[in-house]
């Protein structure tokens, strides 16, 4: 299987249970690997065969833009759903970080694979 990335998109939402959170919203870097077979992209050199990972982006974004979810759990479903549905991915590695939710770390967040590796 070949892997189609995205790298540190960073999307701004509405998430968490605090009620000062669902006053602001926060960012949230998000890493995603689609995996397929790009054979077909290569061979005819177009996009419509390939992974667009600019719609795939755009797409997460406005989730993200939507979006009202209390957890980074839900939100991360919904994103690999709705990828998995849209962009015809066999399977997907979506991890989702929430910078600055924890004083003293990086980020916390989840990460999820979906669907079927082969």
């Amino acid at each position: 299987m070949d892997i189609v990335f995205i790298n540190d998109l960073r999307v701004k939402t509405v998430i968490g249970i605090f009620d000062w959170e669902r006053k602001i919203k926060q960012t949230l870097r998000i890493d995603l690997e689609m995996g397929g077979d790009i054979r077909a992209a290569a061979k005819s050199d177009a996009i419509d065969d390939a992974i667009d990972y600019k719609a795939v982006s755009d797409c997460l974004k406005r989730l993200a833009e939507e979006s009202k979810a209390q957890l980074v759990e839900t939100l991360a479903e919904r994103m690999a759903e709705t990828v998995l549905k849209e962009f015809k991915i066999p399977w997907l590695k979506l991890t989702m970080n929430k910078i600055n939710a924890v004083s003293g770390v990086s980020g916390v967040g989840v990460i999820i694979e979906r669907g079927k590796r082969s």
